[in-house]
């Protein structure tokens, strides 16, 4: 018979296990290094959530982030409001994390994925009350542009 002491006991291991569960998914993804500058907010939305899919996240504030974006190779046209770094990719604007995983997974010959813009709905952008944009996760590089993946707010389509 389960009573109060017991029901609280496994809810307590369950809480347990889950917080060991997150550790764990973060100690297994690599770290995201984002610029952003000091003055946009929605950086911190896509900022949140990076973390909340386990990725263990390092904020660098720089009111020169068009000199990150000029050094990682991001072209001018998939430009966005930060810049981010993983696993030697570049992941710039509000890129969905799993579309960061599935890039991390596949290990395409790249630069890295791209969101230009600020779609509305995207990770970070959502807004109470707005319908999600639908847009496009550009993979680049040398060898040029391809579409990864499509997006209505952050579910992909």
């Amino acid at each position: 018979m389960l009573n109060r002491r017991s029901f609280l006991a496994v809810l307590g291991t369950s809480g347990a296990a889950m917080m060991a569960g997150r550790a764990f998914a973060q100690a297994n993804l690599p770290k995201v290094i984002v610029t952003k500058d000091p003055n946009c907010g929605c950086c911190g939305g896509w900022v949140e959530h990076m973390k909340i899919a386990g990725f263990p996240v390092e904020v660098i504030t720089s009111s020169d982030v068009d000199q990150v974006k000029l050094r990682l190779g991001v072209p001018g046209d998939l430009a966005s409001c930060h810049t981010a770094e993983v696993s030697g990719y570049v992941v710039e604007g509000h890129v969905p994390a799993d579309a960061v995983k599935r890039l991390l997974a596949e290990k395409p010959q790249a630069r890295g994925l791209a969101v230009p813009g600020m779609p509305m709905g995207s990770p970070g952008m959502e807004v109470a009350g707005k319908a999600p944009d639908s847009y496009e996760v550009v993979l680049f590089g040398s060898s040029g542009r391809t579409s990864f993946a499509r997006y209505r707010g952050v579910n992909r389509v």
